[in-house]
């Protein structure tokens, strides 16, 4: 097998466990949305200073999963990119 080729499989394995890294941290997401949104709504209601607190937290926490997900398709579409020049090079 050519180097290329292996290349081309390595790739294709570090884009699928990214795929899933991304799965993972969407879904994560998901439950940090849900977890903020109930936050927000208790500290607008309460206007207690520690559910103010736990609201700037968990808002926080959804800012971070959602630069970590950026982070991930940015990874997987830098190498799906390098991807489609090593088989263009194959087809040339």
């Amino acid at each position: 097998m050519k180097r290329s080729e292996r290349k081309l499989f390595q790739i294709g394995d570090e884009i699928k466990a990214l795929q899933e890294a991304e799965r993972l941290a969407h879904e994560e997401l998901i439950y940090h949305q849900h977890l903020n949104d109930d936050a927000q709504r208790d500290a607008a209601v309460s206007g207690n200073p520690l559910d103010r607190a736990d609201a700037r937290e968990t808002a926080g926490d959804v800012d971070r999963f959602e630069r970590h997900l950026s982070n991930l398709r940015s990874q997987r579409e830098r190498l799906e990119a390098k991807r489609q020049r090593l088989l263009a090079k194959l087809h040339d």
